[in-house]
């Protein structure tokens, strides 16, 4: 039995199609000064069918996976046709006097290497689309034929080191049944693609590839994260029942996907959406999302070599604002820097980029930035119910001034006569203990409250989440979160405004009992996890569950905290 990290979920049986691309072999012999020309020529050459390949691709996906999800692959021919990896290749052939293959090679690791180094998950898995790229440039000079997956005739589990975007997008649906990967994580455009599609996948098991052989029939379970190689005729039939234990969930899940989440004695909470772009928005609406808890405005950003217009910014929230009909949308506005940098922003380099110079403080210190993102959000408002967010908050002197810039822009849309809503709601993520400490204050400058959960755990605990040395410490329910998190919900009431929370928390299962204990008035999640959270919900009795959060928040350690969440919810039958 091997497992993974569950990209997608599903249970699938199947026979293991192993797919090993050709080793490419790059010419590291010198060049003559003669022969530059020649290697550039091959260069443009390559280059110009790679991204003819690319768009034929880009095609493909907008049909499979919408307009926006296809956009992936703009990002793809935009990074190719890039004036400055250009030049750094043909510098390399020029100074070094090496083949075009050779310099290409060069680069792309170079950059695959910086991305590697950086704290950041998202940014991490950014490699598979530099590495896709450079890889069919090599294969296009050097002629080797770029393997298209839609082309399986027959109904197989796809097993390989690691998948592309553009080998997703090019999978044909009726035969690839599920897929399993060597390397991978759960933010990489191919488990993201994998999700949209529905189709089973693990990623990142380190070595599926040196398990399975060609024809090997296996168990592919990501609900479970299990992958079973050859089993007897006892665990089939264990599985099949679990496949149909699963499909039954499912649909009694999807029964409850329109019906709101609300305990037995009537307790209401409202379920979110956390979302990147407008695709994500025509799933949160197919899993029952009552709103968008989050709209990570920082994806509209990044991918790309300028800064999005006000104009652009504009046509993306009006068409988020016009799909949802009249439902709650907050936006956040962009939470990007310390290991989220931009290629086209001068970042600096920090010791602790965590602790420096990122989301609100990149938005105050470049007010071209803020405004323009400020006032697609008001332009945006008049078609929908937007809210306005904003990041990595600290002080009550950034709310009074984030406040008054709000104020200008809207008295300059009234002089040019552009309708917007007067009485938009500003809200502010709580995600550092200082805000959380002086939320008493904060929730009177503003309209609402969303904890993000991850990084408060983070800041709070003086804990790295990325760093699997200290990893068991990162405990989110740790005494001391705990505390701060009742403490930002109690203060907003105090207020009569209400609490939301869009980190990890809000989709972990086993502590939905305590938030809802708690007093949590809003939980946002990924769409996918929205149906199995309202059954929960539907089967909590709130009184109890407060009484549940009240004997938490007097307990002093972690196993005490895990032991009463689990007597409880073993009790009540919730999991």
């Amino acid at each position: 039995m091997i497992s993974g990290i569950s990209a997608s979920p599903g249970i699938v049986f199947g026979t293991a199609l192993l797919f090993k691309e050709k080793k490419i072999k790059i010419n590291k012999t010198k060049i003559s000064s003669q022969n530059i020309q020649i290697e550039i020529k091959k260069f443009f050459k390559a280059r110009k069918k790679s991204a003819q390949q690319i768009h034929e691709i880009k095609n493909q996906a907008k049909k499979k996976f919408g307009k926006k999800k296809s956009l992936i692959f703009k990002g793809h021919i935009l990074l190719l046709e890039d004036e400055e990896l250009e030049k750094e290749i043909i510098d390399l052939i020029k100074k070094k006097k090496i083949t075009a293959d050779f310099a290409i090679e060069n680069i792309i690791q170079e950059q695959i290497k910086t991305l590697k180094n950086l704290k950041d998950e998202y940014l991490k898995n950014r490699t598979i689309d530099i590495r896709d790229i450079g890889n069919r440039l090599l294969k296009n000079i050097l002629h080797i034929p770029v393997v298209d997956l839609s082309n399986i005739k027959k109904k197989v589990i796809l097993i390989t080191k690691d998948l592309t975007p553009s080998q997703t997008a090019q999978m044909n649906l009726k035969k690839i049944i599920g897929f399993i990967t060597d390397l991978g994580g759960n933010t990489s455009h191919t488990s993201i693609m994998a999700r949209s599609l529905e189709i089973p996948a693990i990623v990142g098991t380190k070595n599926i590839t040196k398990k399975v052989k060609n024809g090997d029939f296996l168990i592919l379970d990501s609900v479970n994260n299990k992958i079973i190689i050859n089993p007897s005729e006892k665990k089939i039939q264990y599985f099949k029942k679990e496949k149909k234990k699963y499909f039954n969930i499912q649909k009694k899940l999807k029964l409850l996907k329109d019906l709101p989440a609300i305990t037995k004695d009537g307790k209401k909470i409202e379920i979110g959406s956390n979302i990147g772009n407008y695709k994500d928005s025509i799933n949160a609406k197919k899993y029952g999302a009552e709103s968008i808890g989050l709209y990570r405005t920082e994806f509209l950003f990044m991918g790309r070599n300028n800064l999005p217009s006000e104009e652009e910014q504009f046509q993306a929230y009006k068409s988020i604002a016009q799909k949802m009909h009249g439902k709650s949308i907050i936006i956040r506005t962009m939470d990007i820097g310390g290991d989220k940098n931009l290629s086209y922003m001068n970042f600096p380099k920090e010791d602790n980029p965590f602790l420096g110079w990122r989301a609100i403080r990149v938005s105050i210190d470049n007010i071209n930035i803020l405004h323009d993102q400020i006032r697609a959000i008001l332009r945006a408002s008049a078609f929908g119910k937007l809210k306005i967010m904003f990041p990595m908050i600290i002080s009550m002197e950034e709310i009074y001034y984030l406040k008054k810039e709000v104020e200008n822009i809207k008295n300059q849309l009234k002089k040019e006569n552009i309708i917007f809503d007067k009485k938009i709601n500003i809200g502010i993520m709580i995600e550092t203990p200082s805000s959380a400490i002086i939320s008493k204050y904060l929730i009177q400058e503003v309209d609402f409250f969303s904890i993000g959960t991850n990084d408060l755990t983070q800041y709070t605990l003086a804990v790295d989440r990325g760093n699997e040395i200290i990893s068991k410490l990162y405990q989110p329910i740790s005494p001391s979160i705990l505390y701060l998190i009742n403490k930002v919900i109690t203060e907003s009431h105090k207020a009569k405004k209400w609490t939301g929370i869009c980190g990890e928390l809000a989709s972990n299962t086993e502590i939905i009992a305590l938030l809802v204990g708690m007093g949590i008035d809003e939980l946002s999640m990924s769409s996918i996890s929205i149906p199995i959270i309202k059954n929960i919900i539907r089967k909590i009795n709130y009184k109890k569950a407060q009484k549940l959060a009240n004997k938490v928040l007097k307990e002093k350690t972690v196993e005490n905290i895990q032991y009463l969440i689990k007597k409880f919810n073993k009790k009540e039958n919730l999991l």
